[in-house]
Order: structure tokens, then sequence, then C-alpha cells
């Protein structure tokens, strides 16, 4: 009988969409780096938790450790340890007696998930311009006509993957592993989020222009700028989503919906 692949060889994501397979790879980097689990373990995680930010997997939906094993090939370990791993993310979360489940967001949540991101973000914004290298800013400078590429193509898609690099790459550049590791948690928490966020092409000209300002801040070394500047932009990032998801639902769980074009 022919051995089927399991979580750890290539083929097994060979088929999949190739923007399941980015978010893949944040989920595994920023859960490897915060926890100290067998590869196969971080690899299911990985993978579940990239199917979570998709909107494969939906918010409020079982996720039943024989099935997730069954999914990847596995016994129910490492299954089991990688749905406890999206729990201290915050992507996954065990109700009393009850199944895990993917974890459920209310508009308050969403409120107070971007109120905290936001803080962090002008903290970042701050740090990096104080302590990146001259040659670091520019990069991140040089970057911007790819963010107005895709702004002008009105391709959403190309604008999410390169609005996540622009702030990856900023949050790297503040060299604060403390900042980084909290503030890549919360990122974590709302990609799908920022994907819904983007959906919207007014949102994606504002972005643009934000950044065309927060990058030039930056590398003006305008600390107190930058970090108003990335502060401001996740604020209108949640203002949109209070307008996308309805005032209405302020404590009552939200679905999150996929774009169109969501890849």
């Amino acid at each position: 009988m022919e051995k089927k692949p399991t979580a750890l060889d290539p083929e097994f994501y060979s088929t999949a969409p190739e923007p399941l397979k980015r978010l893949r790879t944040i989920v595994q980097r920023v859960i490897a780096k915060n926890n100290d689990q067998p590869s196969l373990v971080i690899e299911i995680a990985s993978m579940v938790g990239a199917e979570i930010l998709y909107g494969i997997r939906k918010r409020g939906s079982d996720l039943n450790s024989v099935e997730v094993a069954r999914h990847f090939n596995s016994s129910r370990t490492p299954a089991r340890e990688a749905i406890l791993l999206l729990e201290k993310e915050g992507l996954v979360e065990v109700p009393p007696r009850r199944r895990p489940r993917v974890a459920i967001m209310t508009l308050s949540d969403i409120k107070e998930l971007y109120g905290v991101r936001a803080a962090i973000a002008g903290i970042v914004a701050a740090e990096a311009s104080i302590h990146a290298t001259d040659e670091e800013l520019q990069d991140l400078l040089d970057f911007i006509p790819e963010i107005e590429r895709a702004a002008s193509d009105s391709d959403s898609e190309h604008f999410y993957w390169a609005n996540v690099h622009f702030h990856e790459r900023m949050t790297q550049l503040a060299h604060n592993t403390t900042l980084q590791r909290i503030l890549d948690t919360l990122v974590l928490r709302s990609l799908l989020l920022k994907r819904l966020v983007l959906s919207d092409r007014a949102r994606v000209a504002r972005s643009a222009k934000d950044h065309i300002f927060l990058a030039q801040a930056l590398y003006d070394r305008n600390a107190e700028l930058a970090s108003a500047l990335a502060r401001s932009n996740v604020l209108c990032a949640r203002k949109k989503l209070e307008e996308l998801l309805g005032e209405d639902s302020e404590d009552s769980a939200v679905d999150v919906p996929m774009p169109e074009n969501g890849g």
C-alpha cells in the first residue's frame, strides 16, 4: 500500500492555493518562534491556522482532533497539541466541556484588538525610525512603488500581500524582539480582517497614500510623525471594519465574509 504524505512532506501542500501557502509560512514563523514543539505539531498548527486565516475554517466551527489527525495523516496527539498552540495565538478557543472551535470574534473584540494594534504599531514605527540603519530605511522606501502599482491596478490581492510585507519589514526594523513577538500575535489574529478591509477600493487608495507618508517619515527619522501615521493607519482600518460589519453586532459574534477575489 502506498504511504500517504504527511504534513512534513512537501507534496502534501502541492495543490494548495498560493495565498494559503503564504499564510502558512506566516503562521509557522510566529508559532515556531514562540514555542518549542516537535516539527509535526508546528506543521499541523501552521496549516490549520492558515485555513482559519484564509476563511476555509469558519468562525465558531468545531476543530475535532480526530478530523484534524485524519486530514494530516497523523496520530491524535500532535493534532491536539497543534490545536492548543493555535489557542495560545488566539485563533482557536476551547470552551469548558466542549470541543475546540475556531475563535469567535465580536465587533467589540475587533475594536479592542485594533486599538491595541494601533498602540503597538505606533511604538514599532518610532523604534524603527530610531534603530534602523540608513540602508534598511532606504529599502523600505524603495518598496513603495510596489504598493503604488498594486493600488493603481485595483489588485486587492496584490495590495494585501504588499501591505503585509511592508508591516512585517517595519516591525523587523525596530530591532526589538519583544515588540515583534507581541505584534506578530496581534497581526496573526487580524489577517483575515485585513483582507476584508483591503477588499474596499477606497480603503486601498487611502492606505497606499498613508504608506507613502509613513515610509518617508521613517526615512526622515521623524519618530513622532511615523508613530502617529502608523497608529492612524490601524485606526482607519478599524473604522472601515465597523462600517463593513455593522454597528449592531457589538457584542454578538460577527461573520467575517471572504472577499470574492480572496484567492
